[in-house]
């Protein structure tokens, strides 16, 4: 399985960033996806999931700010996301999910990209 990130980069706070991730090696469709991230000196934190027939699920700190899509086509997932502040600085990382289970979203967490670094600073 093979995840490959883009999209991060410097953005000031209110600012907007939209990532994408193409995966191979799997399924696409069948496949429910995940973003997490992991910002400096803290553990991974789960932000969003996508089922297969495109249900999604929040973390608290992000949800009506960050939009998860997907499309099968491409076998691409993306996060929007809106009104970013200096907390959301992490590195974002796409993973594949065994099951869509928003109740424990980090149980299923399988394959893991090498991620894309978002920074919000003034």
């Amino acid at each position: 399985v093979r995840l490959v990130e883009s999209g991060g980069g410097l953005v000031q706070p209110g600012g907007s960033l939209r990532l994408s991730c193409v995966v191979s090696g799997v399924t696409f469709s069948d496949t429910p996806m995940a973003w997490v991230r992991q910002a400096p000196r803290k553990g991974l934190e789960w932000v969003s999931s996508i089922a297969r027939a495109g249900s999604t699920s929040y973390a608290d700190s992000v949800k009506g700010r960050f939009t998860i899509s997907r499309d099968n086509a491409k076998s691409s997932v993306y996060l929007q996301m809106d009104s970013l502040e200096p907390e959301d600085t992490a590195v974002y990382f796409c993973a594949t999910l065994r099951a869509y289970y928003p109740a424990e979203p980090l149980r299923f967490l399988e394959a893991r990209g090498q991620g894309t670094l978002v920074t919000i600073s003034a």
